[in-house]
């Protein structure tokens, strides 16, 4: 099929220059090879198409119901190409998202509003989820990821680091020991999120790391549930710094180690991998490398 596709946008071109050396010149090609081509195609067909003299062409009957055909296909693909550059230098079109739940009080947000501000002609469709979507099976075109990625075929870009805090609410500590190291921690009750392994990596103002393994006995799959249940007196949890901060201003939680945090993770975009860098689309590139300062 792509040859004779091949052939008939060739043959399109022979009739509309009048001759076979001007189309070659037009398509950069030598005559013979188009000569070769409306041959096969007309060998394929089983007709002539073209009435060839020394001086001029002139189209068959066949070659004129051909021609009408070739001509329309030719404009189809023209439009089609026209179309797709005109987002090149003008973002358009849909942009499907996915962004974890927890960021909606981020600025990522704001860079999404601003986002879709600046370019009203990009449909954005966004699922903000705490839980990891299928990017293939769902259709996504980009999905913010927080944590070092697993093993993937999908491309990524770092974004930032998210920066989190160890936190436990007042009420939790009454009748307990003051914690004066991680390793005091250890008998306490902690708050699992689905998502995230049962460790914690708390590093200190002078960079040492401590790890600590633990058994939750709460497990949720939202981050802000995370924090609503340490608010109630559940026990410790290592939410983002920004989700939190209100919370710890007004006395609702405190940091039980203060000299310690959890460690920050990163966050990343990522998106299909047949999808290179080069054949991003505008409305895409131009979100990732405009919003969030990452050139590609």
């Amino acid at each position: 099929m792509i040859d004779e596709l091949r052939a008939l946008a060739i043959f399109a071109k022979v009739t509309e220059c009048g001759s076979f050396r001007a189309a070659a010149n037009l398509l950069k090609l030598s005559p013979s090879v188009v000569s070769h081509h409306v041959a096969q195609l007309e060998e394929r067909l089983g007709v002539a198409l073209l009435y060839r003299s020394t001086r001029r062409l002139s189209l068959t009957y066949e070659g004129e119901k051909l021609f009408a055909q070739a001509r329309a296909m030719l404009l189809a693909a023209e439009k089609g190409l026209n179309s797709i550059a005109h987002q090149a230098s003008e973002p358009s079109g849909k942009l499907n998202l996915t962004v974890p739940a927890l960021l909606t009080k981020s600025t990522l947000v704001k860079d999404i509003a601003a986002f879709a501000k600046d370019f009203p002609k990009v449909e954005l469709s966004i699922s903000f989820s705490d839980l990891q979507q299928d990017v293939i099976r769902e259709g996504i075109d980009l999905a913010i990821r927080i944590g070092n990625l697993k093993d993937s075929a999908l491309k990524s870009k770092k974004l930032f680091q998210m920066q989190r805090k160890l936190v436990v609410a007042p009420a939790y500590m009454t009748g307990r020991n003051v914690a004066r190291r991680p390793q005091d921690l250890n008998q306490w009750d902690w708050i699992g999120l689905k998502m995230r392994p049962n460790t914690k990596a708390l590093i200190n103002q002078e960079g040492k790391t401590v790890l600590i393994e633990f058994v939750p006995r709460v497990v949720v799959d939202s981050v802000d549930g995370v924090c609503q249940l340490a608010i109630a007196g559940l026990g410790l949890a290592t939410p983002p710094a920004f989700l939190v901060a209100e919370d710890i201003r007004h006395g609702y939680l405190v940091e039980p180690l203060p000299s310690w945090q959890a460690d920050s993770l990163p966050v990343y975009a990522v998106w299909p991998s047949n999808v290179t860098k080069e054949s991003l689309t505008f409305r895409l590139r131009t979100f990732l490398e405009m919003r969030q300062g990452v050139k590609l």
